[in-house]
Parts: C-alpha cells; structure tokens; sequence
C-alpha cells in the first residue's frame, strides 16, 4: 500500500510549510483513472472527505479551480450561474495540466504555476479534516478545510451532484 512515510517536497508541500500549516501525508498507490474513490478506498477515508482538484474554464476559456467532495460531481450549470459566467467546462488534460504545472490526478490546489480563482463546495468546509492531493500522483495530504479559504481565497459554492 504505502510506499514510505515522506514523500519528496512538491511545490504545494513548499506553500504549506512557508505558511506554517500542519498537515498529515497520505502516500498511496497511484491508480490511472482510479481517483478520489480509489484513494479513499486504500487509504480508508471517506470518500466525501477527500478532496479533488479539478481545473475547469469559463466561456472564455479562463481557467478555475473547482474543490469537489470525492464521491460528487459538478453541476457545471450551478456552478457558472453563482461565478456569473455563461458556462463552465472541465479543461482537457494537456491544457489543466499547463494551467496549474502539477499532472492530471496529482493536481493539487496549493503551489499551482498559474494563479487561478478557487470555488469550494460549500458543505467540505463543514468538515473537521479533509484529505486533498498534495502535488503528485499517489499522494495526498491532510489539512483543516478552513486553509483553502485563508491560502487560496477559496469562494464557497453550492454545486454538487451526487455521483
């Protein structure tokens, strides 16, 4: 399962660390297409407690982030109605890829290339902890929700869809 305790630092480890958050690592075997539901299901955690980073675009191709409990999807058409765009989309992976300089299914929200806005779904920041990636494929880390609003200026959002 775990392959060793600590993991190499990634540039969301670094974010954290400068800004004095504690946090849990979480390394586990890095399934292709398995995503937050593989990941809980290894570690043990509830899947509405881990965290996906998902990097979606607006009508103008401007790129957000969107923070999804691991067992729910998007409502694209909510989520554009409460950011007051016309639409959202998720972007292709090459293009997500390049938006926040982590790989697809390691993307974490933390230390991306490009600053982007930050939506959370409403009812993670009523969690005591959750689980999100930690900047690479395998790995995620444990933190109280409440840092995606004070790091990331994370805007709540209502927009979930039971998967």
């Amino acid at each position: 399962m775990a392959k060793k305790d600590h993991v190499s630092e990634t540039p969301a480890t670094a974010l954290l660390r400068a800004h004095g958050v504690a946090f849990t690592e979480h390394p586990y075997e890095y399934l292709e297409h398995g995503g937050a539901t593989h990941s809980a299901q290894v570690l043990g955690f509830d899947p509405f407690t881990v965290v996906k980073t998902l990097v979606m675009q607006d009508e103008k191709a401007r790129p957000l982030l969107v923070l999804m409990h691991g067992n729910r999807k998007v409502s694209t058409k909510n989520l554009a109605r409460q950011i007051g765009a016309k639409s959202v989309e998720p972007c292709a992976p090459e293009v997500a890829n390049r938006h926040s300089g982590y790989l697809v299914g390691g993307t974490s929200p933390f230390g991306t290339r490009r600053e982007m806005p930050v939506y959370i779904e409403e009812t993670i920041l009523g969690l005591p902890r959750i689980a999100i990636n930690g900047g690479r494929r395998g790995y995620l880390v444990g933190i109280d929700p409440q840092v995606c609003v004070q790091l990331l200026g994370a805007r709540p959002v209502r927009c979930a869809l039971e998967e």
